[in-house]
Formats: C-alpha cells, sequence, structure tokens
C-alpha cells in the first residue's frame, strides 16, 4: 500500500502541474523552442491530450492485467511512429478529429466500463496514439534538441498514463466503480466539446 502512495503522490504532483499549465491546446502551435524540459512540459499544456493521455491509463486500470501494463507501452510506442509520420509530413487525415475522438472515445470506455478484448484495446489505443504522435511529430522543434524534447515528451506521457493508473485504484474502494465511472463521463463530455471545436475549424 505504500508503494501505492508513493506512486498516487507523484501522480497528483504531475496533476498539479498540468492544471496549473492552463487549457491551452497541444496541438496549436509549430516550430517550438527547446529540449528536454519543453518536451517534457509539452503534453501538459494542452487539455486533450492531458485527458487522453489519463484515460489510456484509466481505462488499462479498469480492464485489469495484461491491459494495466500493456497499454501504457502500446500508446507511446505508435506514437513516436505516429511522430515520425508528422515530422516526414507523410499526409494522414483527420488528425484533429482523432485527437478529439480519443477523448470522448476513451472517456465513454470508462464511463460504460468496456471491457474490450486485448487486441481490441490495444487497436483502439493505437490508433488513438497514432494522431497524437502525428499531431506532435509536426510540432517538433527542428532546430534545438529534437531528441531531447521527444526524450521529456514521451516520460510526461508515461507519468500522465501511471496519474491514470492511481486514479484507478478508486475501483478497490466503495462505491469506487460509480466514482470512476463518473470521471470516465466527464472526459467524455470533455471529448464532445473538442469534437465540436474540430468540426467547426
Amino acid at each position: 500500500m505504500s508503494l501505492r502512495r508513493a506512486i498516487a503522490c507523484r501522480a497528483l504532483l504531475v496533476s498539479v502541474i498540468a492544471l496549473a499549465s492552463g487549457p491551452a491546446g497541444a496541438h496549436t502551435g509549430t516550430g517550438l523552442a527547446g529540449g528536454f524540459n519543453m518536451g517534457f512540459a509539452h503534453p501538459l499544456t494542452g487539455f486533450d491530450h492531458l485527458l487522453a493521455m489519463i484515460s489510456v491509463g484509466l481505462w488499462g486500470a479498469v480492464l485489469g492485467r495484461p491491459l494495466i501494463f500493456a497499454l501504457p507501452i502500446v500508446f507511446p510506442a505508435v506514437m513516436v511512429l505516429g511522430a515520425v509520420l508528422g515530422m516526414f509530413a507523410i499526409p494522414v487525415p483527420s488528425i484533429d478529429l482523432g485527437i478529439a475522438l480519443s477523448v470522448l472515445v476513451l472517456g465513454a470506455c470508462i464511463a460504460l466500463s468496456v471491457h474490450a478484448p486485448v487486441w481490441a484495446a490495444a487497436v483502439i489505443v493505437g490508433t488513438f496514439a497514432l494522431c497524437h504522435g502525428y499531431a506532435h511529430g509536426r510540432e517538433l522543434p527542428s532546430a534545438a534538441d529534437p531528441l531531447g524534447y521527444s526524450a521529456g515528451f514521451v516520460l510526461a506521457t508515461g507519468l500522465l498514463h501511471v496519474c491514470g493508473i492511481c486514479v484507478g485504484f478508486v475501483n478497490e474502494r466503495p462505491g469506487g466503480v460509480a466514482m470512476t465511472r463518473g470521471i470516465g463521463g466527464l472526459i467524455g463530455a470533455a471529448g464532445v466539446w473538442f469534437l465540436v471545436r474540430a468540426t467547426a475549424s
């Protein structure tokens, strides 16, 4: 239990930093400057990315083993592939819609306690990881330590997954399932807003 509390405290710290960073979108700028520190901070400045990352960890916690471990590995791995596609400007349609849908669908999966098979959950998470990776690959700074930036970005993404897993520990408490589903509903509602904004732009 002490290990769980330590993980939860670290995840809470990430959450506080993320909330303090404000709701600016993480996919709006190009030519970002900086190395590791900027890469680490970038996922925390976009509410859409932040919610999607937390949702991956939370849904994995709801699904249990092996997905509690697999989904936080699948997402960064496929995100790197998406980033490479973005860096080389290989056309991938409807990226903004995919990002908005990632928050909506993952939130809905948590809210509805969807127990998808391992392969289906991995495909869902991997598809959305491609969209997030592509968007950030297009924004990857070409002049200022792109490797350091990428390392910081992937590390922050992993910590957000851990944050979601820690939130999933609520399931073990009385009434925890209802609370988790409520959190998923709020995330899904935010996804609806992102989707409306993406289709209107």
